[in-house]
């Protein structure tokens, strides 16, 4: 079965040991005294985030929160993303089909927009709000894995709104360096 929570206890686990140790990745996902565990999903993710801003400075928090996405449901969304690239000629195409409306996908001034009308997180399901978006790193580390593996190159994730912060949008800017390669069809060279 599915479990979300054990999910997401290991993967911040990981990602906090890499950057420190097992005492301090304990620490922060189950609290110094193991309470957390305890804790429902909405006080669990406040809480585990406030420890790991108590202890890292924002970039590193930032880092280890990018390095915590789960992977749910990549497999399906790499297969669109790579279903746009292959009928686009170029990135303003990619990002301006209905297909990639309906995904979220919009293209603006050169840059390409991921947005959800909803936080896509199971885990915040009764999370009324964040006051940092340390949590919702996790899914901009989530969509730079994604287009990386579809575009072929080093994309740039940045969160500019979220739900879950009181916007009315989550929103992101996806910004990929050099894929003009993925565009380029076998008969174009």
């Amino acid at each position: 079965m599915f479990d979300i929570r054990t999910i997401q206890e290991q993967v911040i686990y990981e990602a906090v040991k890499r950057e420190s140790d097992d005492e301090t990745a304990k620490a922060i996902v189950y609290g110094d005294d193991g309470s957390a565990k305890s804790q429902d999903n909405a006080s669990w993710t406040k809480s585990t985030m406030r420890r790991l801003e108590n202890k890292f400075d924002p970039e590193t928090t930032k880092q280890i929160r990018m390095a915590c996405q789960c992977g749910y449901g990549m497999d399906e969304k790499l297969a669109l993303i790579e279903n746009l690239i292959a009928s686009s000629s170029c990135m303003e195409e990619f990002a301006s089909s209905e297909k990639a409306k309906v995904a979220g996908l919009f293209y603006q001034d050169g840059v390409i927009y991921l947005q959800f009308q909803f936080c896509p997180c199971p885990m915040l399901a009764d999370v009324d709000r964040f006051e940092t978006n340390t949590w919702c790193q996790c899914t901009t580390g989530y969509s730079k894995v994604l287009f990386e593996k579809a575009f072929g190159c080093e994309v740039d994730v940045e969160l500019l709104k979220s739900v879950k912060m009181g916007d009315d949008v989550c929103l992101m800017t996806i910004i990929p360096h050099d894929c003009i390669s993925a565009f380029c069809k076998g008969d174009a060279i």
